[in-house]
């Protein structure tokens, strides 16, 4: 059971790193404005999940991978508070917006899993 849920992680982050090249638009609208360079932000972080979620399918890499995800779950934080305070944001229930707050905790756990 164990694989499972590594596995599903793995590709969880993976498609979320594949969809900042398809949909950028998406990360780039929850991006604070005090973050400087949106797009290369977009772009770093999706090559980091993808490589991250790669890194956990290999046991070599797995410690470290789940250690990168649970940084760039933390880094990424600012942009959820942005997003479940913004007022662009409002057409979205707001138990969407503010739920994906305690999700990163929970993801952070997952990922914790893995060290």
């Amino acid at each position: 059971m164990a694989n499972i849920g590594l596995y599903i992680q793995a590709l969880v982050y993976m498609a979320a790193g594949a969809n900042h090249f398809i949909s950028p638009r998406t990360y780039l609208a929850i991006m604070p404005p005090y973050i400087p360079a949106h797009n290369l932000m977009v772009t770093l972080s999706g090559i980091a999940e993808i490589v991250l979620g790669l890194g956990l399918l290999l046991p070599a890499t797995r410690s470290l991978s789940a250690w990168g995800l649970m940084l760039l779950l933390i880094a990424i934080f600012p942009a959820n508070i942005h997003m479940a305070m913004a007022s662009r944001f409002s057409k979205l229930p707001a138990w969407l917006r503010w739920g994906r707050l305690p999700l990163q905790g929970l993801l952070i756990w997952w990922a914790y899993q893995y060290t």
